[in-house]
């Protein structure tokens, strides 16, 4: 599964002020008795998170890895907007690079294709929160991957690959103190039958769960009545006016097999979701901010 990952903040003449590109390209082996091959509790990183290790330098007609490659299609992003970001010129390489950049100080930095940052910059734009005037100062990214919920074949269950990687986006003021969060989730699914060819429709769309709304279908089952991107939206809310140590510092119960439930009288009632992992992304958000 590749999971593009732009968060990006914007002036409010909707001017790229800061960027974030990257990509999760989480792979799940499984062997011909269909049975996974891949250790689930692996540490899966993301591009940028590899850096060197992802060894594109190599191969390159310009001696920079993917991540060099994003920082600096990152950098010429600032100062622009989104119309000026997708008025790029691009050129197609072969069928894998449809749209390679073709501007002047982008030809000796960047040969990766891009139709897929370009896209996730107009979508960061669409689905941007307003802060404070002057109260954003750094925006960071935080986010984990897991594929635990991967099933290879047992009996008549046919095998299934499943991603989820979360993502917390925050921006901080200069005390250190949130004034926005994103909270999202991809749940990646793909499926096979018992003679491992796929199912799924990999042109298929798919949605993260904010993307999904009352589609995901917690609503129904949840003891408050609220959907999923209700309650990280409530979550997020929470954050804000709060430091990360304070946001560490919220109170959490364990409860069905959810740990770190929120505790706290003003979110009890408003998010039933687990938010360990949502606490931990708004902790390397803020050491990532920039």
């Amino acid at each position: 599964m590749d999971t593009v990952i732009i968060a990006a903040a914007f002036d409010k003449d909707g001017k790229v002020v800061s960027v974030d590109i990257d990509n999760a390209q989480t792979k799940i082996e499984f062997d011909k008795a269909l049975q996974l091959t891949t250790d689930l509790n692996g540490e899966f990183k993301t591009k940028q998170e590899l850096g060197d290790e992802y060894g594109m330098k190599k191969a390159s007609s310009i001696g920079k890895d993917w991540y060099e490659q994003a920082n600096a299609l990152a950098d010429w992003m600032k100062g622009k907007t989104v119309d000026e970001i997708k008025a790029m010129k691009t050129t197609q390489r072969d069928e894998s690079h449809p749209a390679v950049p073709d501007e002047a100080d982008l030809t000796s930095s960047v040969t990766i294709t891009v139709q897929d940052y370009i896209a996730g910059i107009e979508k960061a734009y669409n689905n941007a929160v307003d802060v404070k005037a002057a109260g954003g100062q750094k925006l960071g990214v935080g986010h984990s991957i897991s594929t635990s919920k991967s099933k290879g074949l047992e009996g008549d269950k046919t095998p299934s690959a499943q991603v989820d990687t979360t993502i917390v986006v925050g921006a901080f003021d200069k005390d250190g103190k949130v004034v926005g969060t994103i909270i999202d989730t991809a749940q990646t699914k793909v499926d096979f039958d018992k003679d491992g060819k796929l199912t799924t429709d990999k042109n298929a769309e798919f949605k993260t769960k904010n993307e999904l709304g009352d589609e995901y279908g917690m609503k129904k089952a949840s003891s408050i009545g609220k959907e999923w991107n209700e309650q990280a939206q409530a979550l997020a809310d929470w954050m804000a006016g709060k430091t990360v140590d304070e946001i560490k510092g919220m109170k959490t119960v364990d409860k069905d097999g959810h740990p770190g439930v929120p505790d706290e009288a003003d979110l009890t009632s408003s998010a039933t979701i687990s938010a360990k992992g949502f606490i931990e992304g708004i902790e390397e958000a803020f050491t990532n901010a920039k």
